[in-house]
């Protein structure tokens, strides 16, 4: 049979089916993520030689700029649902789990990957900076509602914008271990240029060009708009060229291409802030997004059933098992000690550290600018913390999320 014929009709089939998955997954309790992963892992059993190589070593760029351009999307529509407008007092949250959590979860994966599984400083750092960040790919089921839905959960706004800021400020640290694994090699880098470039200039870059991007949009959108009746639009195809572009310009100037489109979303999010519009561009971006994660998890459960999990070990199930149920809860709850949150929606926020593509793109663009040893089994232990997410994760959110809407 021809593959690019199968390859169509899987696909076909796949996209057809995300437009009832959300229904679906509510009414069953259970993330589509374990749906789709399931259906990649049967597929790649029963009929590998009809598909493509779905490993990430096979496949390095592609699996690069595929999870990098599906977190981007993702990153856009994250911020164009989030109502509450930015301050340090309502974005307390958030921004005490992106400084206080993150780092230590950082912290206690190199630690372990170093001591535990015995991997070289290098890799010990890149495992705690991939799995840093919370994903907002996979996390659908337990944050925040469409643009002006009303809906005040703490827990979900806690969630939803910990999920948008966080994948971008884990950047710095897989800079960190590549800084630190090409000072091994002898090659010219230090600490100082990492902190300059990788943590200063590049952080700084994302957040001035996302402003001023969202802002120049809205104007566009807006204002300009009413004025010009030749660029007066609705559609919501709009929101995916502005993460294109904001995304790619970023880059450009070495800036972090995660903060400015996110920065972006939120800034063009409180542009005439209750107008439909929003409602739109979230709807399409939403759209999009599913449609590429049903791709990425068909293609994960692929490589769980070739082999990407091969190298396991005991210590690293270990390893996994203990950073997604003792070390983000600790550390999350933590962090939200003093807060006015009750005790039961700070141990949510703390569990609901869900781990995914962002961690994938991460590992493959670290891949990308260095040679780290230990490859194969930090795409194992990566792979397999991502699996007991969608797992663990994808089996009790909508029930956790109903029970703190009933408690309430």
């Amino acid at each position: 049979m021809d593959q690019y014929l199968i390859i169509l009709v899987i696909l076909g089939a796949a996209i057809f089916s995300v437009a009832w998955m959300p229904k679906i997954s509510k009414k069953t309790g259970i993330s589509y993520s374990i749906f789709y992963v399931a259906t990649g892992f049967a597929l790649y059993l029963l009929a590998p030689d009809l598909l493509p190589n779905p490993m990430p070593q096979k496949n390095e760029n592609l699996t690069l700029h595929l999870t990098e351009l599906i977190v981007i999307i993702s990153l856009m529509g994250t911020g164009i649902k989030i109502d509450r407008k930015f301050s340090f007092k309502t974005w307390s949250s958030p921004l005490k789990l992106v400084s206080f959590t993150m780092l230590l979860c950082i912290g206690a994966a190199a630690v372990m990957g170093y001591y535990f599984l015995g991997f070289g400083l290098a890799s010990a750092v890149l495992l705690g900076a991939v799995l840093a960040p919370t994903d907002p790919v996979l996390a659908s089921d337990v944050q925040v509602g469409p643009p002006n839905e009303g809906m005040k959960s703490e827990t979900k706004f806690a969630l939803t914008s910990e999920a948008g800021l966080n994948d971008g400020v884990a950047f710095p640290f897989t800079w960190l271990a590549i800084t630190i694994g090409l000072m091994f090699t002898g090659k010219e880098s230090s600490f100082l240029e990492w902190f300059a470039i990788d943590v200063i200039y590049r952080i700084i870059a994302g957040i001035v060009i996302g402003f001023l991007s969202g802002k120049g949009i809205g104007i566009l959108l807006f204002r300009v708009s009413k004025k010009y009746e030749i660029l007066r639009t609705r559609d919501g195809l709009v929101a995916v060229a502005a993460t294109l572009l904001v995304y790619g310009i970023t880059e450009i100037v070495h800036g972090y291409g995660f903060i400015a489109v996110f920065i972006c979303a939120i800034t063009l999010r409180h542009f005439e802030k209750d107008h439909q519009y929003h409602d739109t561009l979230h709807s399409f971006t939403d759209q999009i997004e599913r449609l590429l994660v049903c791709l990425l998890l068909i293609i994960f459960g692929g490589a769980l059933a070739m082999g990407i999990l091969k190298p396991i070990t005991l210590k690293m199930v270990v390893f996994s098992v203990t950073f997604l149920l003792i070390v983000r809860p600790v550390f999350g709850w933590m962090a939200l000690n003093s807060s006015k949150m009750k005790n039961r929606e700070r141990l949510a926020i703390g569990f609901f550290g869900i781990r995914g593509m962002g961690s994938i793109f991460y590992l493959a663009f670290a891949f990308s600018k260095y040679n780290f040893d230990h490859q194969d089994e930090l795409w194992a232990t990566v792979s397999m913390t991502i699996l007991f997410s969608i797992l663990i994760h994808g089996l009790t959110a909508t029930r956790v999320m109903e029970y703190l809407k009933r408690e309430a």
